[in-house]
């Protein structure tokens, strides 16, 4: 007789997960007691630690179009899901969280590790979440669970009390009060009306200076996205989570937008007449026109997200590849004419100055040059993660991408930590691609390090064993520094800044991995060809400044005020910062300044 546990994995077999990503515990013990007994139908990829679990959930979404399953015990081990579980929230990843419970007769009596695990999920999993109570229960909640999570885009939940796992499992009675759900979901095709693509053409068509910005929406709209743009004459930026939707070589495309963004995108933005802005919920309404200055277009396939950012002309909700399809018949052929000239101009520019301050010297490793260096020697159909901090300027500037590779963070949540669960599940779904992560050293100790067990545990599975994370050492949360210093006009704060020393790469070296230690500047791209060449995966630790400033595209008189006022009071670091960052900062407001 199957129990409800051997029911669970046989539902989510039909619904095709092969994959799911936790922790044990005595809470779950019945579900994976039954896991155990399905013979290797679902994978259990376990992890150190819950977050991670979902974390790697996400991540698997995001790189294989499917959606991210992950299970922990009661208690602290679902309380533990939550930040992996917000980071597929904002970032609208489908994912199935599943999390046990203290016995249905316990519940309510303050029981060990009893939470109110319906309340505490409701608003990350508030699409659906649901705690099982009977066995003929389970089949519609795991139907409508997963159906919910891919038709929305959601996070959903599911709880099972310890002591129904192990239950006989009764399909439900054909009588009243009872739910006879199905298996099965098809993506439907949708599109705006045809007046709808006519009202965006005529704003399109009536543009001079067409700019575009993609989002992680655009991914599956490459094609889609250059013969649009072609069309137009227009100029492209990528939010973050769409970096990948256009290769960084085409000329006309002015890399990332916002605070970890480049100049070219700031000029275009603040030059265009018209924006059209394609699966994009980029949340910095200052790095987009003025309001009233461009005319504006909006395809998003979840309307929430419409004329949310910018006061749109016209709100076209819809699947981005589909609509730029019906859209691009009824555009008209612009000429290359001076916009794009002057686009293309910033751009090559723009790579000529990143390469000229990746190169300026640091103490000991400009960290700029340690993403420039990688980028000619990114491996084809690379797929790169990077960490929230100081190292995603460097990825989201520095790192070219070319056409068949993928890439992705934390974008919504910006998480710290997410970057090398990230690449375990990237290397999970796709174990024949190479991957690398970019990480920061605040990162890697707060829960990245562990994580290198688990691909010490896995990677003589893959079929490519190229698995590197570069650690950034600077010794300093670099991020909040920066940002203290320039946003705020205080001076690093050696008590919640500087961190301890770590040799990141003798760990990996105790666990069987591979370690690169590079403290010279002239080592860094010997560093990343012999990690790139490794018969195992590696931590390459790089001895980065954290005085090199991780420069949004514009500064502000006001910000260039508060830098020198830091000075003034009294930065620990203020020599070196004078040395390598105030040129910088300073000749950003005031272009005749010299140090």
């Amino acid at each position: 007789m199957a129990t409800v546990g051997d029911f669970f994995w046989q539902r989510l077999h039909r619904w095709g997960v092969r994959i799911v990503f936790g922790y044990p515990g005595d809470g779950i013990n019945g579900l994976l007691g039954a896991l155990n007994r399905a013979e290797g139908k679902i994978r259990f990829i376990q992890v150190r630690h819950e977050e991670m679990a979902a974390f790697m959930a996400s991540a698997y979404a995001k790189f294989t179009g499917e959606f991210g399953v992950c299970i922990a015990t009661s208690g602290p081990g679902a309380s533990h899901l939550v930040t992996g579980l917000y980071d597929a929230r904002l970032d609208h990843m489908p994912v199935l969280a599943i999390a046990g419970q203290q016995a249905r007769m316990a519940l309510g009596g303050h029981y060990q590790q009893e939470l109110d695990l319906l309340s505490m999920f409701k608003d990350v999993a508030g699409a659906y979440v649901q705690q099982a109570s009977v066995p003929g229960q389970v089949r519609h909640l795991v139907d409508r669970a997963i159906r919910i999570a891919v038709g929305e885009r959601r996070v959903t939940a599911l709880i099972f009390p310890n002591d129904l796992q192990d239950l006989d499992y009764e399909e439900p009675p054909r009588k009243h009060g009872t739910v006879h759900s199905g298996v099965g979901y098809a993506e439907p095709k949708v599109m705006p009306y045809e007046r709808e693509l006519n009202r965006a053409a005529a704003v399109l068509n009536d543009g001079k200076k067409v700019a575009i910005l993609v989002g992680a929406g655009a991914l599956a709209a490459t094609d889609e996205v250059i013969a649009v743009a072609d069309r137009l004459g227009a100029g492209a930026a990528k939010a973050l989570l769409g970096k990948a939707v256009l290769p960084d070589d085409l000329p006309w495309v002015t890399g990332s937008i916002g605070l970890l963004g480049t100049k070219p995108s700031w000029d275009m933005m603040n030059e265009c007449d018209t924006l059209l802005m394609i699966g994009s919920g980029f949340p910095y309404s200052e790095f987009l026109p003025k309001e009233g200055a461009a005319r504006g277009v909006q395809i998003d396939i979840e309307p929430g997200m419409l004329s949310l950012r910018y006061p749109m002309e016209v709100n076209l909700a819809g699947d981005s590849r589909e609509t730029l399809r019906g859209l691009l018949p009824l555009l008209k052929q612009k000429p290359d004419g001076a916009w794009r000239a002057t686009i293309a101009k910033n751009v090559a520019e723009w790579w000529r100055t990143l390469e000229s301050r990746a190169m300026n010297p640091a103490r000991p490793v400009n960290p700029q040059r340690v993403a420039w260096e990688l980028s000619p020697r990114l491996p084809d159909r690379a797929i790169i993660t990077s960490d929230s901090g100081s190292c995603a300027n460097w990825y989201a500037r520095d790192v070219k991408i070319r056409r068949g590779m993928r890439c992705s963070l934390s974008g919504g949540l910006a998480s710290m930590g997410a970057a090398v669960p990230y690449a375990i599940a990237a290397k999970i779904a796709h174990p024949d691609r190479p991957v690398i992560a970019l990480v920061g050293d605040g990162a890697m100790q707060m829960n990245n390090m562990a994580e290198l067990i688990t691909v010490a545990k896995y990677w003589r599975e893959w079929s490519d064993p190229r698995w590197v994370v570069c650690v950034f050492n600077n010794q300093d949360l670099n991020q909040v520094t920066w940002e203290q210093r320039v946003l705020e006009g205080d001076p690093k704060l050696e008590a919640s800044q500087t961190l301890p020393d770590v040799p990141y790469h003798k760990f990996a070296e105790l666990i069987g991995l591979k370690g690169i230690f590079v403290d010279d500047p002239e080592r860094v791209g010997a560093g990343w060809d012999e990690a790139l060449a490794a018969d195992r995966p590696v931590v390459l630790e790089v001895k980065t400044d954290p005085n090199v400033p991780p420069l949004p595209p514009h500064i502000t008189l006001e910000q260039a005020k508060k830098f020198t006022s830091m000075l003034l009071k009294g930065d620990p670091d203020e020599a070196n910062i004078i040395r390598r960052s105030a040129r910088e900062v300073l000749s950003s407001v005031l272009p005749g300044w010299k140090d």
